[in-house]
Parts: structure tokens; sequence; C-alpha cells
């Protein structure tokens, strides 16, 4: 098997381009910073009508 796969979850970091009290954007995280830049990724909705919840409510774990 020549190509291999990981799926990497991360339960409560939120996606935001602010740097304001956004403390992972704010962060030191080598690791993510080179996972974001080489690495294909997606980015999705976990709230409201998204998964199945009213609009705008927040989802949870």
């Amino acid at each position: 098997m020549s190509n291999k796969t990981i799926l990497v979850i991360t339960d409560g970091i939120g996606h935001n381009d602010s740097n304001n009290y956004n403390a992972f954007k704010n962060a030191n995280t080598p690791t993510y910073d080179y996972l974001f830049e080489n690495v294909p990724y997606s980015l999705i909705h976990t709230y409201g009508n998204f998964v199945g919840l009213p609009n705008g409510q927040m989802g949870n774990s």
C-alpha cells in the first residue's frame, strides 16, 4: 500500500481568520501551521441547520 491517508478530527478548535480573542491562531502551533500550509484539508460547519439544530444554535461534542 503506497498511498496512506490520515483522518485528523480536532474537537473544539474553531476556524476564524481574526486574531482578536483567538487563542488557537495566536498560539505557537508549528505542526498545525505545517499541515495547513502543505496538506489538503477541509473545514466543516458544526452548528445550526448544518447539523440539524435551529439556525444559529451552536453544536456541541
